[in-house]
């Protein structure tokens, strides 16, 4: 649910037009509030921005792993975990912190803006990508938080130490064998490839790997069984694989260069050569398997193959009828378990490279139904407008309809004991019970602007998280996963769906901090697409005062009351009461943000370049004075809790201009400041520098020969010593891109605000470094995809690194000394919540 905000503001459509990023808004909403609430009018705007900002997102967070090079070589990440493994491990015990349901409807936390607080969706989790059902164990897989097992009403996490959390499909074959694809197929956001299939055949106690490498660094978005083999749906190709023995390799069945597909794939905005295979499936009646080539933007191989010797080999099919082959993007199909109907859900690869040319704002080619198999003759059964007028959410938002992120969320399933029973996930969840003919919202984006919301937010029944991507049946009940996790209801009734997220901690943070209140220290988080979190002292639960997908924070160490949040594009919000609001004109934030994405004003100047998750940073030196980035850097001078921006003054100055085109990625600041950019931030031309006002003025650093040239996810000064800083690369060295300008290191320091550096990486593994912070012990702890690790400072070029503990093997994002004398460390993953471990 990104919660974004409504404005019309001609300039800006301007700006995204010039950038190929067009999106609408949603005029109709414009200066009403009285059904609606201030909270979904921000959130409704900014989901108008939905496929722009989801795609870059995804292109922003993947570009820091991988530029300058567009791709990174199948081993770098099993290479590093190797790597890892064979360090030393360091004393000390991680703690999760994130253990208590995180509640996004609490009430006492409704700021009428900032706030999605009512919409809901109950306790949430984090993204959720495949489900599976073995009698009553019901398996979920996360986007980056690995494979969990609900029994007896608790969840249990099975793959914490697999190299790979990221997971894309879950299978459970006829003697209950658990197959577990890894690797995020939804191509969005902060989808990791993965290391190929796992298979347990002891309900989750005990994993191998299925086959070698072949695999390695794809993504698996559906895997079926067929004639005593598996077949897995990858993004390069279908691969088959016996399900017994699970060693010898995968074949691959239907690749570029294995006919009938050409010796290149040309896809539109993907990389060249691939066969995305979006499904596949089984024919109930006939045996035969079915599979499509689905490409979001398009490709020359996109279309739908048939088999009919069990996936050894295919044939192209001919499609008949309204859906329109040539406009394939992402499909998925689904068989009624009698063999009489075929579905699909077809997003449209035109609509998707020129978005919003539809007028509903939907990259949605249509719902589609075949008595005849995968060539048809297809009927078109349901599009955007259909969906819209069935109870929609959406309904009412001009550039935001059903389908708008077809080519990200995406299910469809078939009732096995009824073929015309039919669930489809978009962003919401529809059901129709008459084989696609007239359909209900019956998981509703949220519950802001329905009809029940008159009588008050929590008047109506509860509903999903918005963004689906799995669905599966058991036990008289339907089960969805979406970005808020796991839901279910029954099957046959009209009942509401209910949350299954207590004790499933799959969040997913980018960064954290703490501050005391009474009692001890109030813990905030910003994650994604869940807005952010807020644990209090003693608290049976979290609760999210400020919704939508939330960034960096600022909570001042004296009271932990006190937080700036942010949305995306540098939109930063102060609150200095903990968030709390009834929303009955009573705020619990005010807007501070000196971007050009704010909300309720566009300050002059703006800065038109923040990055989606953009930085902002207190000085160690005066916790009063703030500097944010974007293009520009910002400084508010000091003026801390008492900050204010607007559209005729701001309290934010502009110290420095990185250049036009360039963003800022990180900043450091004890009394003088330093600030990393990029600009580009991709493949083409990547280029990265740092700037800082060390010795009085602003001025480029020249950087050395042997610096790399890769992206800067990390700047931290010593606060005993404004000269001395390290910065942390993300990404992998030249071994591990096709472009030998990577260079090598990943852990940098000056001594002399940045004259000369020396690489102090030493034996740290060649993963993408996150963080890094400086303890008064004087041992510095680094964060990265792979783990944290630890090594004294003070060391230079001899640095030896260890492992800190143990956690889960998800990205940690940020790192944050908190509590009386920085006595704890707080540890941000990406798909396995906050942990904190005591500061070494």
């Amino acid at each position: 649910m990104k919660n974004p905000h409504w404005r019309s503001r001609a300039g800006l459509l301007w700006l995204l037009a010039a950038l190929g990023l067009v999106f609408a808004v949603t005029p109709v909403l414009a200066g009403s509030t009285s059904s609606i609430g201030k909270s979904s009018e921000r959130a409704l705007k900014n989901d108008a921005e939905g496929s722009f900002e989801v795609l870059e997102q995804a292109n922003q967070y993947a570009e820091a792993r991988t530029a300058p090079a567009d791709t990174v070589d199948a081993g770098a990440f099993t290479g590093a975990y190797a790597a890892a493994a064979s360090l030393p491990l360091a004393p000390g015990t991680w703690d999760e912190i994130t253990t208590k349901p995180y509640n996004s409807d609490a009430q006492g936390y409704r700021d009428p803006v900032w706030s999605n607080s009512g919409g809901g969706a109950g306790v949430v989790g984090g993204r959720t990508t495949a489900l599976a059902i073995d009698g009553s164990t019901l398996y979920a897989g996360a986007a980056d938080g690995g494979v969990w097992k609900l029994q007896g009403g608790t969840w249990t996490p099975l793959t914490d130490d697999a190299p790979s959390l990221s997971i894309g499909a879950l299978a459970v074959d006829s003697s209950h064998g658990l197959w577990v694809g890894t690797g995020e197929a939804n191509t969005s956001s902060d989808s990791y490839a993965g290391t190929g299939v796992l298979f347990s055949n002891d309900g989750g106690a005990n994993f191998v790997r299925v086959g070698g490498d072949e695999l390695q660094n794809t993504t698996i978005g559906r895997i079926v069984f067929a004639n005593g083999y598996a077949l897995a749906a990858t993004s390069r190709g279908l691969y088959r694989h016996a399900v017994s023995p699970t060693t010898g390799a995968w074949t691959p069945v239907l690749k570029q260069g294995i006919a009938p597909l050409p010796a290149s794939c040309s896809q539109s905005g993907g990389v060249s050569g691939n066969a995305f295979v979006s499904d596949v499936a089984v024919e109930p009646t006939t045996g035969a398997v079915d599979a499509v080539v689905g490409w979001r933007a398009g490709s020359n191989c996109n279309g739908f193959y048939r088999s009919t010797d069990g996936g050894q080999t295919f044939s192209p099919v001919t499609v008949n009828g309204s859906l329109n082959e040539g406009d394939l993007g992402r499909a998925t199909i689904a068989w009624a378990a009698n063999g009489s109907k075929l579905y699909a859900v077809v997003q449209s690869a035109s609509l998707f490279n020129h978005p919003h040319t539809d007028f509903g704002g939907t990259e949605l080619q249509g719902i589609y139904e075949s008595d005849r198999g995968l060539g048809g003759p297809w009927n078109k059964i349901a599009e955007w407008r259909n969906l819209a007028n069935s109870g929609s959410a959406l309904k009412l938002s001009l550039g935001y309809h059903p389908g708008v992120q077809a080519w990200y969320n995406q299910f469809l399933s078939v009732d096995p004991a009824n073929a015309n029973h039919v669930f489809l996930g978009l962003e919401e969840v529809f059901e129709s019970y008459n084989g696609g003919l007239s359909w209900k919202a019956v998981g509703p984006y949220w519950n802001f602007g329905l009809p029940c919301s008159s009588g008050g937010l929590d008047n109506c029944p509860p509903t999903t998280h918005p963004d689906q991507h799995a669905v599966a049946f058991a036990n008289g009940k339907v089960y969805v996963g979406n970005d808020g996790g796991v839901y279910n209801r029954g099957l046959t009734n009209t009942s509401p769906f209910s949350s299954l997220n207590a004790g499933y901690n799959t969040l997913q943070y980018y960064y954290a901090d703490a501050g005391p209140v009474a009692g001890g220290d109030a813990i905030w988080g910003g994650l994604q697409d869940n807005g952010v979190s807020l644990l209090s002292p003693a608290a049976s639960q979290m609760v999210s005062p400020f919704g939508g997908d939330g960034g960096d924070n600022i909570v001042d160490h004296t009271n932990g009351d006190h937080a700036v949040n942010e949305y995306v594009d540098l939109d930063m919000a102060l609150t200095t009461n903990g968030g709390k609001s009834t929303g009955a004109g009573d705020p619990a934030y005010r807007e501070i943000s000196p971007s050009c994405f704010a909300f309720t004003y566009t300050p002059s100047p703006c800065d038109p370049g923040a990055r989606f998750i953009a930085p902002f940073e207190p000085d160690s030196a005066n916790p009063h004075h703030w500097v944010a980035g974007g293009q520009y850097v910002w400084d508010n001078e000091g003026k801390g809790w008492d900050t204010t921006c607007g559209a005729s003054a701001c309290d934010w100055k502009i110290q420095y201009n990185t250049g036009a085109g360039h963003s800022i990625t990180a900043i450091g600041v004890n009394n003088r400041t330093y600030v990393a950019w990029c600009g580009p931030c991709n493949s083409a031309g990547f280029a990265r520098g740092i700037a800082t006002n060390f010795g009085g003025t602003w001025h480029e650093l020249n950087l050395p020969a042997t610096f790399p040239n890769r992206f800067i996810q990390a700047v931290t000064v010593d606060p005993a010593d404004q000269a001395h800083v390290y910065v942390v690369f993300n990404g992998f060295s030249r071994r591990w891109t096709n472009t030998f300008s990577a260079g090598e290191g990943h852990v940098f320091e000056t001594t002399n605000g940045g004259a000369t550096w020396t690489d102090i990486s030493g034996n740290l593994p060649d993963a993408p470094g996150d963080d890094i912070v400086l303890t008064s012990t004087g041992k510095l702890v680094e964060a990265s995809d792979i783990g944290v690790f630890i090594a004294s400072a003070g060391q230079g070029a001899a640095t030896t690194w260890s492992r800190l503990g143990t956690l889960p093997n998800a990205s940690v994002n940020d790192l944050q000394l908190a509590g009386p004398n920085d006595s704890y460390t707080i540890a941000a993953t990406h798909g396995r919540g906050l942990w904190k471990i005591a500061t070494p």
